[in-house]
């Protein structure tokens, strides 16, 4: 009896294939599961992003990417590690500045839902925001705004 040899199989963990997109992104993010529960973005809402942006490169030595565009302007992206970074966003002058931490999560809908079950209030419903990650806010009891940034 001869054996066939099953099929070859790819030597990348699952979580590093790449799914096929249906739309070409120039961003592909694949998320890192040993960083689950994570704070891996933090989100900086600014009165004058560009002023932000210049004393967290002296001060703090943030390291920042291209600007992506937004409908509100550029929202600049930042790193501080190889492991978390953020983007720093034009607020509107009736706006409080402000900053939101997001978790990273194997789930972002999964989270949210559990969010809102064990008594967080829904700030921004599940979206994608490029291919691979999607993003929610939640107020969790207290008053802190959480997010949650994950597939």
């Amino acid at each position: 009896m001869s054996k066939k040899k099953a099929p070859r199989r790819s030597r990348k963990p699952a979580a590093t294939r790449r799914a096929p997109s249906r739309r070409p992104s120039a961003r592909k993010h694949v998320p890192t599961k040993g960083l689950y529960g994570w704070i891996t973005h933090t989100d900086i809402g600014s009165h004058e992003p560009a002023a932000t942006k210049a004393w967290c490169e002296k001060v703090l030595g943030w390291t920042f990417k291209p600007p992506l565009p937004s409908p509100a302007g550029d929202y600049d992206l930042f790193t501080y590690s190889d492991k978390g970074g953020g983007g720093i966003r034009q607020v509107k002058s009736s706006e409080i500045p402000d900053t939101i931490p997001y978790v990273h999560v194997a789930d972002c809908a999964g989270a949210f839902e559990h969010a809102l079950r064990e008594g967080a209030e829904q700030i921004s419903a599940p979206m994608r925001v490029t291919d691979g990650v999607m993003i929610a806010v939640v107020r969790a009891p207290g008053g802190v705004v959480i997010g949650f940034s994950g597939p």
